[in-house]
C-alpha cells in the first residue's frame, strides 16, 4: 500500500500542521528550559531540529570523578564531544526497549545507562535484579553515581547525587535529565514533592505523567534509574555510542578487566592543560593511567601501569 505523506495522516486523525509545530515547540521549550533552570546552559547546548532537541556537550561534568571506586574497570574519563537527540513528539510504545549503551543524557550533558554492565538486558532480564553486574552493589561506580566506560567517557548508571546539588533548581523536584525517546527524568519524588508509592514504577522506572504523558525516576533500590524506554524510537539502533579511543599509528587498546578484589585508595586528578591522572593500588603495588592533550585536536598522549597490562608501562597517542 502507498504510504501517505505527514500531512495527509494528520489530517485523517484531526492533527493541523500548526498543532504539530506548537507541540513540538513546546516540548522544545521544556528540554531547553531544564538546562537553563539548572544552571548547566554555559556547558550545554540544546538546539532543535528535525523533530529532536539535541543535547550536546563534552560529557565531563564540573564535579569529583572516579572517587570512591574500587571494582575499577581501569577506564579513565576524557572528554567526548556528544549529542543526545530527544524526540519532540514523545510516543508511548507497548515493548520496553533495551541497549548495552546509554538510554538518555543528564541536564549537564552526562549520559545516562541503565545500572548493569554486563552487556544488553533481555526482556527476561528486566524484571529480575541483574546483581552480578549492578555497578552500584560491585563497587564500579563513584560517589556522584558514575564512572568511566569502554569509550573512556565519563556517564552516570544511577541517581547523579553531585549534578543535582549543583543544580540551580535543586530542591524544586525539577526535570534532571531526558530519555532518547522524549520523555523526562525526575528524581526519587513526584514533581509536587510527594513520595512515590511501592508499586507505582514500572518495568523501566517509569509513571504516567500529567504534562509529558509519562516520565521516568531515579529510585534507592534497583534499578535505581531509567532501565529501559517505553517509549517509541525511531532508528533505535542508531543512537549516538561513544566509540573507544582509537591509537594514532591504528588500532586501539584493548578494554581494562577489573582486577579480582577490587583496588583501593583510587584518586583521579584533573589537570587545567585538560590533562588527567587517575591513581589506585592493588595487592600492594601501585598503578596510574595518566594522558595529556597532544599537539593534535582530540588526541592524548597516555602514559599507563594498569593491572591489565599486568604492570607495564606503555604509553602511546590515543584519539577521539
Amino acid at each position: 500500500m502507498k504510504q501517505l505523506p505527514p500531512i495527509f495522516l494528520m489530517a485523517l486523525f484531526g492533527i493541523s500542521a500548526a498543532q504539530t509545530a506548537s507541540a513540538h515547540d513546546d516540548h522544545c521549550t521544556a528540554v531547553q528550559q531544564s538546562v537553563s533552570d539548572a544552571g548547566f546552559d554555559d556547558s550545554v547546548s540544546v538546539t532543535c531540529q528535525n523533530g529532536h532537541a539535541l543535547i550536546a556537550s563534552d560529557t565531563y561534568p564540573d564535579h569529583t570523578l572516579m572517587t570512591g571506586i574500587t571494582g575499577t574497570n581501569e577506564q579513565v574519563p576524557v572528554p567526548a564531544d556528544y549529542a543526545a537527540p530527544i524526540i519532540l513528539s514523545p510516543t508511548l510504545g507497548t515493548t520496553p526497549l533495551t541497549r548495552d549503551a546509554a538510554l538518555g543524557v543528564a541536564v549537564n550533558g552526562v549520559p545516562i545507562y541503565d545500572y548493569t554492565a554486563g552487556g544488553e538486558m533481555s526482556q527476561d532480564d528486566l524484571a529480575h535484579h541483574q546483581a552480578r553486574h549492578d555497578t552500584w552493589q560491585t563497587g564500579q561506580l563513584d560517589v556522584c553515581g558514575g564512572h568511566a566506560g569502554r569509550g573512556d567517557d565519563y556517564h552516570y548508571h544511577v541517581k547523579p547525587t553531585c549534578m543535582i546539588d549543583q543544580m540551580d533548581n535543586r530542591d524544586d523536584n525539577p526535570i534532571i535529565g531526558w530519555a532518547f525517546d522524549g520523555f523526562p527524568i525526575y528524581g526519587d519524588d513526584n514533581p509536587d514533592g510527594s513520595p512515590i508509592q511501592l508499586g507505582d514504577l514500572d518495568i523501566c522506572n517509569g509513571q504516567a505523567d500529567d504534562t509529558f504523558g509519562y516520565r521516568y525516576h531515579t529510585s534507592t533500590e534497583a534499578p535505581y534509574i531509567v532501565q529501559c524506554l517505553m517509549g517509541e524510537v525511531p532508528n533505535f539502533n542508531r543512537l549516538p555510542r561513544v566509540r573507544p579511543l582509537s591509537a594514532a599509528s591504528g588500532g586501539g587498546a584493548a578494554a581494562g578487566r577489573p582486577p579480582k578484589g577490587g583496588v583501593e585508595d583510587l584518586v583521579f586528578q584533573q589537570f587545567e592543560n585538560g590533562g588527567g591522572r587517575m591513581s589506585y593500588s592493588y595487592q600492594g603495588s601501585d598503578y596510574f593511567i595518566s594522558y595529556t592533550p597532544s599537539g593534535t585536536s582530540g588526541c592524548y598522549d597516555f602514559e599507563t601501569q594498569t593491572v591489565t597490562n599486568g604492570g607495564q608501562t606503555h604509553s602511546g597517542e590515543y584519539c577521539r
